[in-house]
């Protein structure tokens, strides 16, 4: 079977096993690109408790997160953890947003993809999972988002070698797929459920939804 059709069945068979997985949460795009920044080293419960602490200060705005005293934001985010480090990032990403457009999101329909990453990029604390998850889930771009199951499932079952890079990853993703934003969306939130529930460090194989396509996983990539 050739690379692009088994990537193609990969996500056939885990849609099939999972459904729809209508990911990313969020009541506005800038309400998601928020949830980027803290959803990095935590998990999801975590964000939802400092996102809703923002809500309820009636803080999930460009303009109120810019001008916030950082240790009110501190505070209001600390659920999420390092909450100083993510504190500064949404802080910084919210006052790009301001000098950029304003605060209004829809100005930046007509700015290239490229260039808005590479600004995304510039931000320090914003690394590519951060940006390219900006990109697809708040701004609608079609860029896949790479991360640790989909680097742990394409390597356990020899699809790319381990020393393969993010933007490896990604590029390899990019060409083997349509070039369609709801399918990067769920095939990122597939992959995501699949390392959650089956291709973890320690992989648990038996009921697995890729394993009947892909096989048994390398044994070196499973220790």
């Amino acid at each position: 079977m050739a690379l692009n059709d088994t990537i193609a069945g990969l996500y056939e068979a885990l849609l099939a096993a999972f459904g729809y997985r209508d990911w990313w949460p969020g009541e506005t795009p800038f309400e998601v690109m928020v949830g980027a920044v803290l959803t990095q080293r935590t998990n999801w419960k975590n964000v939802e408790k400092a996102i809703a602490a923002l809500a309820a200060e009636g803080a999930l705005d460009a303009h109120s997160l810019a001008q916030m005293d950082l240790e009110r934001l501190q505070t209001l985010i600390r659920p999420a953890g390092y909450y100083r480090q993510k504190s500064a990032r949404v802080q910084r990403l919210a006052r790009w947003l301001v000098e950029r457009t304003g605060g209004d999101l829809k100005p930046l329909d007509g700015v290239p993809t490229d260039l808005l990453r590479a600004e995304l990029l510039a931000l320090r604390g914003i690394g590519p999972e951060t940006a390219d998850s900006i990109l697809l889930y708040a701004l609608e771009r079609p860029v896949f988002v790479v991360d640790t199951y989909t680097k742990r499932v394409v390597v356990r079952h020899g699809l790319l070698e381990p020393e393969a890079g993010y933007n490896d990853l990604q590029e390899s993703f990019q060409s083997w797929l349509p070039d369609r934003v709801d399918l990067y969306k769920d095939y990122h939130a597939q992959l995501v459920e699949l390392g959650k529930r089956y291709c973890r460090t320690r992989p648990r194989c038996e009921g697995c939804p890729a394993r009947a396509l892909l096989g048994e996983p390398l044994a070196e990539y499973c220790a």
